[in-house]
């Protein structure tokens, strides 16, 4: 797998096969414009069923939240989607996943290219241990996106005005990335990410380990970046959820309880276990 840090990278080299997993944007059945669709999705670590028959379809232009109690699948669920769950021995995923229409467990899909269209953001974020400038140049230098200074500098000044990071980090681009705050190492994660351009953005936990102010400052992101990818969150914040997505599913023992939308969940949702969950009677 090819990886930056700790969001996987967008682009494989420019000679892979167009074949391996193109882009043909395919409405669903309904005709909402969803980017994944996930059909009876069963996950097994060993002889042990993390995930029974999970059907969900996340939505472009959105943010998709996942919330339950720990241990209930959501992040496994999650590293469905790029298959990350490939990486960990004995671990076997069934039942379908499209990515634009097509069966991302196909053998012609490429893992390295799917890993590339959906990229990962992780609870604790990871800067490379090189300057500010180098952690977004990278991604594109390797992958061929921009080979002159000139041509560099500019995606590495978008990727991080669209963080919300340039005006913080402007007059210090040569200074390590591992000195910035733990906020601000994590919006230079995101921006490392955008600046590679992937479709879809997974974002396992992102806020945990931040402070409220810095919170914020992701939120505020992720409501901007909703409009360009299709995001899907992992959360054990109730209130993060309703604050930032559209969407709202509700996992619980490896069963995908209940989807919708996020204010009809948080306020009339039809399963009672939902209902128990939000009001606090367990988690």
């Amino acid at each position: 797998m090819t990886q930056i840090g700790n969001v996987t990278s967008q682009h494989a080299p420019s000679a892979a096969p167009k074949e391996a997993l193109q882009s043909s944007p395919k409405a669903a059945p309904d005709g909402a414009d969803h980017k994944i669709i996930a059909r009876d999705v069963d996950v097994f670590y060993g002889d042990k069923q993390a995930l029974d028959k999970i059907n969900i379809d996340i939505p472009n232009g959105a943010v998709t939240a996942f919330i339950g109690p720990s241990g209930c699948g959501k992040s496994t669920f999650l590293r469905c989607f790029n298959r990350m769950n490939d990486t960990i021995d004995g671990c076997r995923v069934t039942g379908r996943i499209e990515l634009d229409g097509q069966d991302i467990h196909e053998k012609s899909v490429d893992p390295v290219l799917l890993r590339a269209r959906v990229g990962m953001v992780f609870q604790k974020p990871n800067p490379f241990p090189k300057s500010i400038y180098e952690n977004i140049a990278y991604g594109p230098r390797i992958h061929g996106l921009a080979t002159s200074k000139t041509e560099i500098d500019e995606v590495v000044e978008t990727s991080l005005r669209r963080a919300g990071l340039w005006e913080e980090v402007k007059d210090r681009l040569h200074q390590p990335g591992t000195g910035l705050s733990g906020g601000q190492q994590q919006r230079l994660v995101i921006a490392r990410a955008i600046a590679v351009s992937p479709e879809v953005i997974l974002m396992d936990e992102p806020c945990s380990a931040l402070d409220p102010i810095a919170t914020a400052k992701i939120e505020e992101l992720i409501d901007e970046l909703r409009e360009t990818f299709a995001i899907v969150i992992v959360t054990h914040s109730m209130a993060q959820a309703a604050r930032v997505s559209q969407k709202t599913a509700f996992f619980h023992l490896g069963s995908l309880v209940e989807v919708g939308d996020t204010e009809e969940i948080f306020t009339n949702p039809r399963d009672k276990r939902t209902q128990d969950y939000i009001t606090g009677r367990f988690g």
